[in-house]
């Protein structure tokens, strides 16, 4: 329970950092940016998991989550792209 919530966290704070770091205008806003990082967080915590990087009870570190964060946000800009 506390990785999940460590990992919430750390998606919190990596979610502005990928928003800084990608490149584009996006137009998702703050919450919108927030809830990307918390799910590239978790989807680093428990990919990692899976490919046994981190064990159980562990959250993905901020490199990790920033990197998450980063491709969720890619994800999103692909989907909601508008030609």
């Amino acid at each position: 329970m506390m990785a999940l919530i460590g990992a919430i966290i750390i998606g919190f704070f990596a979610g502005l950092i990928a928003r800084a770091i990608h490149p584009g205008n996006d137009k998702a806003g703050f919450i919108v940016t927030v809830a990307l990082g918390i799910i590239g967080s978790l989807v680093a915590t428990y990919g990692g998991r899976i490919i046994g990087l981190y064990s159980d009870g562990s959250s993905a570190g901020f490199i990790a989550s920033v990197i998450g964060a980063i491709i969720v946000l890619f994800i999103y800009n692909m989907v909601t792209k508008k030609s």
